[in-house]
């Protein structure tokens, strides 16, 4: 690294309790620290404060799923969405805390036993294999990845998205090609330290959108007929709730940026303070653009589809979509670091052949966002069966075992604070999210984001080329056939004639019209 490259056993004045600061070489040639590039380097690329830390929690939490979160309302209702924000908030924030505690508690004991973390960056799955074994390190590995590869997925498909709303020349899966590319450049970014000014200019961005999406739905007003009658049926109302369940879950990344970190003891209130500023984002926006639009957010699940096209509305699109690319970033580079290890050139300084071989890993990315470009669905198919465990259920379980005994409790670096009721209330609310994340948000989430994810792909099809794209313009002379889903669920374009006039064909109704009907002639059950 460029500067202050110590080593990972770094002594400190005030004992046992502070964790060395380990620093990742990143692919650098030292420098002169007194040179106008290292300064330069310094101000916009080497990141290690607590404000660089805060950064990444903030702007790392609140992407694309910023403009999902109204189509989560138009699920749950008002007052249940604005809940259901602040509950899970509080308890993604409550994990990310545990994440914290275990990270210093892995590090402490293995600086003792005089590990040098000089070149290697600390991964979730390496902790749970020093204070758990390898069972754990495999499951928690497993998760892991699986949920950084999907919300990479997610990445790509909002680019997509987003980016047709200013340039429909092009079909989403076309753009999903083109960003593919774009983001494949990530991997000449080295670390986590090196997000400085990508974290705080994606947050500047990110806000930018969330007071656009909130000023421009109050001038515009509410559309005629506005209906909101979320939430309707139990298969939307749960799928709504793992959507939020997934927003405040991208903590995903929390050891990395912790390891970024020069003092990574720093880091316990961090994304609380993070989770805060990101509430006063997602409450204004999603509660606005829901009170303009109501029910129509049930079938354009992006809130920028139903704002009017504006110079406004195109610098939100634009910001979004660098955020989206660094977000992807944030989101692939632990992938990155697991693809190295495995490898055998997690410890290589050049940046060239560690980028070469970073690669394949972009390539099933760019592969699954093709197969399933379903913006929206996809958010709580993830949420349900990958967040629940990844950042909610496994850490509070790690932590309750790795404290299991009265040694271990006597020994720990970071007792639990007097706030939470010491060992026994923190051994009870962990116990309370484990419950409530398994029933809650794995199985009844579950059930319902898969229900919602299958009628997607029975609806519009896997490869879908255009997902929820509005219609071509129907042949002078013709008028639109009433069915039930709406014009704004065709996808292709037309092909074939009925007695000689070009019709469109018959486009299969909405989700909302399946759940809607399946309601009504089975209320007896959910």
């Amino acid at each position: 690294m460029a500067s202050g490259a110590n080593g990972g056993v770094v002594a400190n004045e005030k004992g046992a309790e502070t964790v060395g600061v380990g620093r990742y070489v990143e692919m650098e040639q030292d420098q002169d620290a007194n040179t106008v590039k290292s300064r330069l380097s310094g101000l916009l690329w080497h990141g290690g404060s607590a404000y660089d830390a805060w950064f990444s929690c903030a702007s790392n939490q609140v992407a694309q799923v910023l403009l999902t979160l109204p189509y989560s309302f138009s699920q749950l209702g008002m007052l249940s969405g604005i809940v259901f924000q602040l509950f899970y908030g509080l308890m993604g924030s409550w994990t990310a805390y545990l994440i914290s505690i275990l990270y210093v508690e892995y590090r402490t004991r293995k600086e003792r036993e005089k590990a040098d973390f000089r070149n290697h960056v600390i991964q979730w799955f390496e902790v749970l294999d020093g204070l758990l074994g390898r069972h754990w390190r495999n499951v928690g590995l497993a998760f892991n990845c699986t949920f950084l590869l999907f919300g990479s997925v997610i990445q790509l498909i909002a680019c997509a998205s987003n980016i047709y709303y200013i340039n429909d020349k092009l079909d989403k899966r076309t753009w999903t090609y083109i960003f593919g590319a774009c983001c494949a450049t990530t991997v000449f970014i080295p670390s986590f330290h090196n997000y400085r000014i990508w974290s705080f200019l994606g947050l500047v961005m990110t806000t930018y959108t969330a007071w656009y999406l909130a000023v421009a739905s109050l001038i515009h007003g509410q559309v005629d007929g506005v209906k909101h009658s979320g939430p309707t049926t139990m298969v939307l109302y749960f799928t709504g709730t793992t959507n939020i369940l997934y927003t405040f879950g991208g903590h995903a990344v929390t050891v990395e940026i912790m390891h970024a970190m020069w003092r990574p003891q720093k880091f316990k209130a961090i994304y609380l303070m993070a989770t805060l500023y990101v509430l006063t984002l997602t409450l204004p926006s999603a509660a606005s653009v829901y009170w303009a639009f109501g029910d129509q957010l049930l079938t354009h699940s992006n809130a920028l589809a139903l704002l009017p096209r504006t110079p406004f509305r195109d610098a939100a699109v634009v910001l979004m979509l660098v955020h989206q690319f660094i977000t992807f970033g944030f989101a692939c580079t632990p992938l990155y670091f697991v693809w190295e290890k495995l490898i055998g050139l997690h410890d290589c300084r050049s940046l060239c052949k560690r980028a070469a071989a970073r690669l394949p890993v972009v390539v099933p990315i760019w592969f699954l966002a093709i197969i399933f470009p379903f913006f929206g669905p996809i958010n709580s198919a993830v949420g349900s069966l990958l967040v629940s465990f990844t950042v909610y259920i496994i850490p509070a379980l790690a932590h309750m075992i790795t404290f299991r005994s009265a040694t271990a409790r006597e020994n720990a670096v970071e007792p639990p604070p007097r706030l939470v009721g010491r060992w026994t209330g923190t051994y009870m609310i962990n116990a309370f999210v484990v419950a409530w994340v398994l029933v809650v948000g794995f199985g009844f989430g579950g059930w319902a984001s898969m229900t919602n994810f299958v009628r997607q792909i029975d609806t519009f099809g896997l490869f879908t080329k255009c997902y929820q794209c509005p219609p071509p313009p129907l042949p002078p002379g013709v008028a639109p056939l009433p069915f039930p889903g709406g014009l704004g669920n065709i996808t292709m374009p037309f092909s074939g004639t009925a007695g000689g006039t070009h019709l469109p064909p018959a486009p299969a109704p909405s989700p909302a019209h399946f759940f809607l009907r399946h309601h009504r002639h089975h209320s007896h059950g959910l």
